[in-house]
């Protein structure tokens, strides 16, 4: 049997939003095992579920013989891409930079394989991007660059009423320059990202083209957003990080399992390696019957970024809140002070930034302890109230072991 084009299992797995020149790019993935790119922008120490999606795909193109190319950006977040942004992004420096690609490095391997003929490699912008000579640049790459379509791309123009640097504006052309470089060093002929990377995708693409190859292409995904367009990973703590240090296995997997009904087979589809016969059973279904198809991902998504000890971890505690079960080892805890009021404990579990906003969860009737709804605000979490464990939780879906001191 023919192998599939990895275009098609792409396309029937919701990822392929945009795309350049589709019919030579299908021939090609189909023709030619290939080199291609993603870029990462060391912006933090930690990937997020943002890039959870670039991951995923770079790894079925890797699956079907293609060679990834995973660049991260050290000498563009110099600059700090503008888009979707309304202020110009902090600069960073060259140390924080180098900490942070060295961290990325350790979560990319759990999604790519390093060896083999199409092994991933990892190459560094900022290698050949922090040499270049300014007027050589500007009138070899940036004289290919009409302003007034790049005015016109959403990344700028949201930004033209609160002010965009020519430093920022610079961005495109250094991203293109980058897909030009691999071009030319790897015969790389391909980048892919977020829709929201589209107007820099498909400024390296066609930089090449205008060069005279008519081989660079370009490829958007969707992002992961919920049915109602809102993107997904925002937690009350912040991002939804893939670092267990910045939220653990458990807080991740109840991430998951908790997501809208409407938002689960887009979830099976885009962040596992189920086969579609598989998830089109598991959410052909309707009612609480869709509860099993929100453990299974949770489970393989969590496996997926944590391993697999990590996520049965958190699957059995999952299952001892809302099944029968006792088991709190693996739940997220936090140290509060003997005596404390219910106010800082809440604030203490990071489920409210302030006091105003905990007072108002208590009122709501939103927070209880052990199970036993808390009324006063002035409710004091001592060690003398309690044997055992104490559970503090939020509504249905939040939990925090209380750590008392």
């Amino acid at each position: 049997m023919q192998e599939r084009n990895v275009f098609d299992i792409l396309e029937e797995r919701g990822y392929v939003e945009q795309t350049i020149d589709k019919e030579n790019l299908v021939k090609l993935l189909e023709k030619e095992k290939i080199p291609f790119y993603i870029g990462i922008d060391p912006t933090a120490d930690s990937l997020h579920v943002g890039h959870f999606v670039s991951l995923m795909v770079s790894s079925y193109m890797q699956k079907s013989g293609h060679k990834p190319i995973i660049l991260v950006g050290g000498g563009t977040a110099t600059i700090g891409d503008p888009s979707g942004k309304t202020d110009m992004r902090r600069m960073m420096t060259r140390e924080e930079i180098n900490h942070n690609v060295e961290c990325i490095k350790k979560q990319i391997s759990k999604f790519l394989s390093f060896e083999g003929e199409n092994g991933a490699i990892i190459v560094n912008n900022a290698d050949w991007l922090l040499d270049l000579k300014f007027v050589d640049f500007m009138r070899e790459i940036g004289s290919l660059f009409s302003v007034n379509k790049m005015l016109a791309a959403e990344c700028y123009k949201n930004r033209l009423e609160t002010g965009l640097t020519f430093f920022e504006m610079s961005y495109m052309l250094m991203q293109s320059y980058d897909f030009l470089h691999l071009y030319q060093e790897y015969g790389c002929k391909l980048e892919i990202g977020g829709n929201d990377q589209w107007s820099n995708i498909i400024g390296g693409a066609n930089l090449i083209r205008k060069l005279g190859h008519d081989d660079a292409f370009a490829l958007t995904f969707k992002l992961l957003t919920t049915k109602e367009g809102k993107k997904m990973g925002k937690t009350e703590k912040g991002a939804l990080w893939l670092d267990e240090n910045k939220v653990s296995p458990y807080e991740f997997y109840q991430y998951w399992r908790n997501i809208d009904d409407k938002d689960v087979k887009t979830v099976l589809c885009m962040l596992t390696f189920l086969p579609m016969e598989k998830i089109n059973g598991l959410t052909n279904v309707e009612g609480e019957k869709i509860n099993e198809a929100k453990k299974v991902a949770a489970y393989e998504i969590t496996k997926l970024v944590h391993g697999e000890k990590a996520a049965k971890e958190a699957e059995e505690a999952s299952n001892s809140l809302f099944g029968s079960g006792t088991n709190t080892e693996n739940m997220p805890s936090c140290d509060v002070e003997d005596g404390c009021t219910i106010l800082d404990a809440i604030i203490s579990a990071g489920f409210a930034p302030s006091k105003g906003q905990a007072r108002t969860l208590v009122a709501q009737g939103g927070i209880s302890i052990n199970d036993e709804k808390i009324s006063d605000v002035n409710y004091k979490v001592a060690k003398t109230n309690f044997q055992g464990d104490v559970i503090l939780k939020k509504g249905k879906k939040g939990f925090c072991k209380l750590i008392i001191k």
